[in-house]
């Protein structure tokens, strides 16, 4: 994969906390806080500005492409996506990846105490030895350093071999979720998500969930209209939470998931109606029992937390991109009140409507 050291922009990614608690930051108040602290230093602006968020990816031996591609993609230079990306490995060169490609890498080591998040790709084989020694240390202290470190899929071991998940909550492809809490007992591994957030350190499934990862990220930083843009740019599900299950082989009807889905299409169309357990489940035609069963092994939450989930989201972007009033919005999104969004909107996000708009409104991004 020829010019892979090539600079691109992306995007970063944060799911909320809240209620399934699958999420163990302290929720989007502290994405506020972090965000004003980058807009002050002065590197969350425009494209054309000097300083640019930085993202390195790590590309080890045995390197999967598409875990590669994931983070290089999402994070490519747009206009409206203000970072840089830079693919290194353990040495500026050739590196042997997974699947028959090779990767030709412009940085070392060095790129990962330069970038402000660090990726870590999966890679193959992964339980049989760790990274070498000097890429270990440089993950340490490249963390210690401020970087953030984001493992998609078995990366989520190399990740591991630093310590820095010892006590954290971490998950990685259901395929290895057994032999990395093997390997490293210290770590709780989850193998019943999407992705982890713990903060300075997170963790993905297989390579789709490094999608969600990266959307999570760039939903923190830029908030739910990029994020969404994004999406729609990736042709990917603009929202995926962080608690939703891992697909691991099993016995369950194709038909009954997809009619689940359209049923979940369906309401986010209608979030200015009643929505209740019992509507959502008469249009997906099985019982109320049913539906609720299937929809918290489909998504991680109960329907009516998922419809809560998808008012505020919604709330967000038209806080974001209108200059419409907390009541009206409230109306907008089912709400009712807004009193009754305020709420809510704090129970999820930890912070208030004004709050959040005054940080993520698209005049403070341009």
């Amino acid at each position: 994969m020829s010019g892979a050291s090539a600079y691109m922009t992306g995007a970063e990614l944060a799911v909320d906390g809240g209620m399934t608690a699958h999420v163990s930051h302290k929720g989007i108040a502290d994405a506020i806080g972090a965000r004003r602290q980058r807009v002050r230093a002065g590197y969350l602006v425009p494209v054309a500005a000097t300083r640019l968020n930085r993202v390195a990816v790590l590309v080890l031996e045995g390197a999967k492409p598409l875990d590669v591609g994931i983070p290089a993609q999402v994070f490519t230079t747009r206009a409206s996506m203000p970072y840089e990306v830079r693919v290194c490995g353990a040495r500026p060169g050739l590196v042997t990846g997974g699947d028959g490609l090779s990767y030709h890498v412009a940085d070392g080591l060095d790129a990962l105490r330069w970038a402000d998040i660090a990726f870590i790709p999966g890679y193959r084989h992964p339980d049989r030895e760790d990274p070498p020694g000097p890429v270990v240390e440089a993950l340490r202290a490249a963390h210690q350093g401020g970087t953030r470190l984001a493992a998609i899929s078995t990366g989520a071991f190399a990740l591991a071999a630093t310590g820095l998940l010892d006590g954290k909550r971490a998950t990685t492809h259901w395929h290895y979720t057994r032999q990395l809490a093997a390997k490293h007992p210290e770590v709780r591994v989850d193998e019943n998500v999407l992705f982890v957030d713990e903060g300075s350190v997170l963790t993905s499934a297989g390579a789709a969930s490094g999608i969600d990862l990266c959307l999570h990220i760039l939903r923190g930083d830029l908030g739910v209209a990029a994020s969404n843009h994004a999406a729609r740019r990736l042709v990917a599900a603009p929202y995926r939470s962080g608690g939703q299950a891992q697909y691991v082989p099993r016995s369950v009807p194709e038909p009954l998931g997809e009619r689940f889905a359209a049923t979940r299409e369906w309401a986010l169309h209608r979030l200015s109606k009643p929505l209740t357990l019992e509507i959502l489940a008469r249009h997906a035609a099985v019982s109320a029992r049913t539906f609720s069963r299937r929809f918290v092994e489909d998504t991680g939450y109960t329907p009516m937390q998922w419809v809560m989930r998808a008012r505020i989201d919604m709330a967000r972007e038209l806080l974001e991109r209108s200059e419409r009033s907390v009541e009206q919005i409230a109306a907008d999104v089912g709400l009712g009140t807004g009193a009754n969004l305020r709420l809510h909107f704090r129970q999820i996000l930890g912070t208030t409507p004004s709050e959040y708009r005054h940080t993520f409104a698209r005049n403070d991004v341009a």
